[in-house]
Order: structure tokens, then sequence, then C-alpha cells
């Protein structure tokens, strides 16, 4: 095992750094007449960094590959300074890549955080990444790119594009590293986005990530992985929406069971989700679990385990990968949100909505997350929950 001076001494910032092999594995094969979207030979490409593993081998990988690398970092939270960023500029620097910081706080209030908001104060549960990736870092983080000189975006989403030759189609699939797939989060894209952007780590599991790194020298270097929503980083997001929307919040109310019958006091409709158990406040020998939020009488909801699932909901504001939406009824596997088992399920595409009836009921389908439509591995489009049904 290499001692950490080692590790420095093999992380130098020439332009001949030598990387090693991806470690030995068995790629997904792409199906007859799809093939890996991939950069052009010897094509400036940008890379959104984080200064976490996953953005940081993607440049490096890019770099094995004799591409010209440029490293963008975004400036997202209110309370961050313009020149945010100095840990991932050493690092870049380290690479022999060069930083650019990208402001993009004003249009992230706006167009991320500020739905957010929004959506909480409706009684929803908003997930800000799937309006993040189509709005900003496929978009506006992709124009800044290319107006650096770059010909194309890459960045560490654990998920795979492949080009179909027989209908000229950019196609999303989920990642071969089905833990940490992130597919889900990026049904928003175009075509367009999708043919600007390249996702180089989607034939890798992340223990394999991570021992490029290693072996390159980087252990030491980028920053632990954070589970927490980035503009909310060490706070409670309860905390945060009370410090956005003060006294525009509701306040307390009713906790309410199924029958109507009132058990106790909720301290803010904003502080409760589908499927929560905790922090109800009710003691029982069986325990309770919030299954709805009622902003308009500002009420919320329990019940038993087993009344939190349902069959049927509303989804609106779909986007279709590749193709128009269907004409007819169609069979596809849902996900409702990121950490859910995808399910079969019947979709009929109305003019301003989906409507999806699940063969079997799922549990905590949640207003405000998104159903992602799934074709075997491949995305086929998704949208808002907008209301759960039975």
């Amino acid at each position: 095992m290499r001692n950490q001076s080692s590790k420095k001494q093999l992380f130098r910032a020439d332009k001949n750094i030598d990387l090693p092999c991806p470690p030995n594995k068995a790629p997904l094969k792409p199906a007859r007449g799809l093939q890996p979207h991939r950069p052009g030979r010897k094509e400036t490409v940008a890379v959104a960094v984080s200064g976490g593993v996953d953005s940081m081998v993607t440049a490096l990988l890019l770099k094995q590959q004799g591409h010209p690398v440029l490293a963008l970092h975004m400036i997202l939270r209110p309370q961050d300074p313009p020149e945010a960023g100095k840990q991932i500029k050493e690092l870049t620097a380290r690479l022999g890549v060069t930083l650019h910081l990208v402001d993009l706080r004003l249009a992230f209030q706006r167009q991320v955080i500020e739905p957010f908001v929004d959506a909480y104060r409706k009684g929803m549960t908003p997930n800000p990444c799937v309006i993040c990736n189509p709005r900003i870092k496929f978009s506006l983080l992709r124009e800044k790119a290319i107006e650096l000189g770059a010909n194309s975006l890459a960045t560490g989403h654990y998920a795979r594009i492949l080009f179909d030759n027989s209908q000229g189609k950019l196609r999303l699939l989920r990642g071969r590293d089905r833990a940490k797939d992130q597919s889900y989060f990026l049904y928003g894209l175009n075509q367009l986005q999708l043919g600007r952007t390249f996702f180089l780590l989607g034939d890798y599991r992340k223990k394999e990530v991570k021992q490029l790194a290693t072996e390159a020298g980087m252990g030491g270097y980028y920053r632990a992985e954070s589970q927490e929503i980035c503009f909310i980083s060490g706070r409670d997001y309860r905390d945060f929406l009370e410090g956005q929307l003060g006294p525009e919040l509701p306040g307390p109310g009713p906790v309410l069971d199924l029958e109507d019958r009132r058990l106790g006091k909720h301290e803010g409709i904003h502080r409760y989700t589908i499927g929560q158990r905790r922090g109800i406040g009710i003691p029982a020998s069986t325990p309770y679990y919030v299954v709805g939020l009622e902003p308009e009488s500002n009420i919320v909801r329990v019940g038993r385990k087993s009344d939190l699932r349902r069959r049927e909901l509303l989804v609106n504001s779909v986007n279709w990968i590749a193709m128009s939406p269907p004409s007819s009824n169609f069979e596809a596997l849902v996900q409702v949100r990121s950490r859910h088992r995808e399910a079969p399920a019947m979709v009929e595409v109305g003019e301003e909505h989906c409507f999806i009836s699940f063969f079997e009921p799922q549990e905590a389908i949640t207003p405000g997350q998104s159903a992602v439509f799934y074709h075997d591995e491949e995305v086929l489009g998704g949208g808002i929950i907008e209301r759960v049904l039975t």
C-alpha cells in the first residue's frame, strides 16, 4: 500500500499525468443499433466539479483520453462569496486543469430555491436536483462552458447516454452501479442538452471510481460525499424554510387520523412529509405515520403503516427523453422517489397530465417528488407528482 507521500508524488499537475487503466470489469453492452455517446477526438470538454471524487475522476478520465479539459465550479448558495472554491482550485491545479468559478446564485435563487420553498408552502415535498439539472447545470452552466471554449459538458453522474442509429435520437439509461444510479434525477433533460453532455462514469461502479482516484494519488484530496441538499448544507431544511418564508408560513394546526379524530397538534405543515414516523408527537402502541398533508385546511393527516400504500396518482410537467407523448396507454416501470424500487404500472397520457396506476400499491407516494418512467434500463421520461388519488 502506498503511503500518503507517495500519493502526493503521483498526483501532479503536468499535462501528461500518468493515469491508471480502468479496473477489469464487464461493461454493459449496448443493444444492437445503440452506440455509446462519447466526446469527439481531441474535443475540449468542461467538467462540472464539486470537489468530490466523481467529478474529479471524470476530469482524470478525460485527460487520459487526450481531451483538453476545463473545470467549472458553480457558486449557488446565497451565502457563498464569488471567490468561493479555493480548495477545489487547489485540487484542479494539482490535476493540471484550469478552474473557472461560475456565479449562478441569482438564477439558482429564482429557478430552484424559490420553487423549492413554494412547493413546501403548498404541502409538497420537492426534489431540487430534478429542477436544477435541466434549468441550471445542463443549461446555464453548459452555456458558460461553451462561452469559455469547450464544446461540451461532462459531469460525474452515474448514468449512460447512448445514440440510437435507427431513430437518430439519444437515449438515457441507468448507470451500471445500480446503488449509485442517478438517472432518476436526469429525466428532465432534452435531446439538445444530452447531445452536449457526457457521463463518463456510467459504466463504472463506485468502488472502481474510488480505486482510480486512489491509484492516481487523489485519495487524500477530494471532498467526502454529502447527502444534504447543496444549498442547505449544515442546516435543517425546516429552519431554512422558516428563514425564507417567516410569517408567510401558516403555523401550527391539527393532526387528524383518517376518521377525522383529532390526535394532537403539529408545528407547521412544512415540517412533515409523507411516510414520516418520527417527530409526530402522538404516543401509541402502534406507530402513526404521516399519510397526507392538506395545506388548504392546515391539517396533517396520520394513519398506520398500511395506510401509506397507494395505487393511483396524477403527474404534471412531463418530459419525454427520446419520444413524442404516446397516443395510447402503455406499461412502464415507474419510480416515485430516488430510493424507491421501480414497479410496473399503466401510464395514461392526457393533454396536461399523466395518470399512473400501479399494478400493486406502493408506499409513501409523495406530491412534489418525481415519477420517472422506465423501459428496462432506459428512462422514457417523467414528471412531478401533483396528487395521489387512491
